[in-house]
């Protein structure tokens, strides 16, 4: 239902470029104020990184400021209702992440509809998570900590930034695919997830490899391999789980959205800045070194995109019984 729907409102908003009586002058004297940027969580986080990277390279290329504001809670439904109510003239977007495709499972009683209410602009850039364990767990690969957790079931405690979350989703995932039994710990946020980690008093994680790449780097956790189809520039040396659970893969992702209604031809300008952007070698290397790769999309390929990855993640959701915090 949710692909269905992306691509019956991506064909709708084609199907409206004739009818727009606005014409091209419209999307070339866009935008001649600053555009507000709406982020769904706190400042330094991943996403927001993501967005103000962005943002600055937009800015320099189009001559107006494009100001993040961060609307933090509820998983980023705070933030898309605002965006949701917003104009549609433009000058108002959503950072688009993971967490909007894991709510349309996970929360039923919201005042929006993402798929219906968000026209997706481009995909951004995809994240590398790392599978990640506290240096006194007796593995050094995949498949040696699937036969210890084997060994000793429900004695392993994993961490998440909380229920519903990405990195709770995808233990999961890997708890279902490797047959294993671990006590899944959520944390308010990966910040403290990851402290726990590190102080011993859970033992396991997949987690954003932005946050955590600099302690596997220095040895204060020991990782085990990235979560990505392939490997990451950023650890060349952890293959992919899917080496040793087959099939088994999951990376988070970003991109740009804009209130439903807005012009086509706002959406195109903005797609072609971005994609400029993103092919900046500059760009291109600061964003590999935090092990985020780029994922130029056009709206069309975006909106399918995301239909699949939240189909993907929903059956998860549902056979693990997963409820929102």
């Amino acid at each position: 239902m949710l692909r269905r729907e992306f691509l019956r409102m991506s064909a709708l908003g084609l199907a409206a470029v004739p009818m727009l009586r606005s014409g091209t002058a419209f999307a070339v004297d866009f935008p001649t104020k600053p555009v507000r940027w709406v982020v769904g969580y706190p400042a330094g986080g991943s996403t927001d990184i993501i967005a103000r990277l962005v943002g600055h390279r937009l800015s320099e290329r189009l001559g107006q400021q494009f100001i993040i504001e961060n609307r933090a809670g509820a998983g980023g439904n705070i933030g898309t209702e605002a965006v949701v109510k917003a104009p549609p003239d433009g000058y108002t977007l959503l950072q688009i992440a993971t967490p909007n495709g894991l709510n349309a499972a996970l929360y039923q009683n919201l005042n929006f509809n993402f798929v219906r209410d968000i026209a997706p602009v481009i995909g951004a850039m995809r994240t590398s998570y790392a599978m990640v364990v506290h240096p006194s767990v007796p593995a050094n690969t995949v498949s040696e900590f699937i036969a210890y957790a084997k060994a000793n079931p429900g004695k392993i405690n994993y961490a998440s930034a909380g229920n519903g979350s990405l990195q709770h989703v995808a233990g999961e995932l890997f708890k279902m695919m490797a047959g294993i039994n671990m006590l899944h710990v959520p944390y308010r946020g990966g910040g403290p997830a990851v402290t726990d980690l590190i102080g011993g008093q859970v033992q396991f994680m997949i987690d954003v490899m932005t946050s955590s790449i600099e302690y596997i780097r220095a040895g204060t956790l020991r990782g085990l391999a990235v979560t990505t189809r392939s490997r990451s520039e950023a650890l060349p040396y952890l293959p992919p789980v899917g080496d040793f659970v087959q099939g088994y893969e999951v990376s988070g992702w970003a991109g740009i959205g804009a209130p439903k209604n807005t012009p086509i031809e706002i959406i195109t300008r903005l797609n072609k800045e971005i994609n400029a952007g993103l092919a900046d070698e500059k760009m291109i290397g600061r964003f590999l070194a935090l092990g985020i790769a780029p994922m130029p999309m056009t709206p069309a390929d975006f909106g399918n995109f995301i239909a699949a990855e939240t189909e993907k993640f929903a059956k998860v959701i549902r056979a693990a019984n997963i409820k929102a915090e």
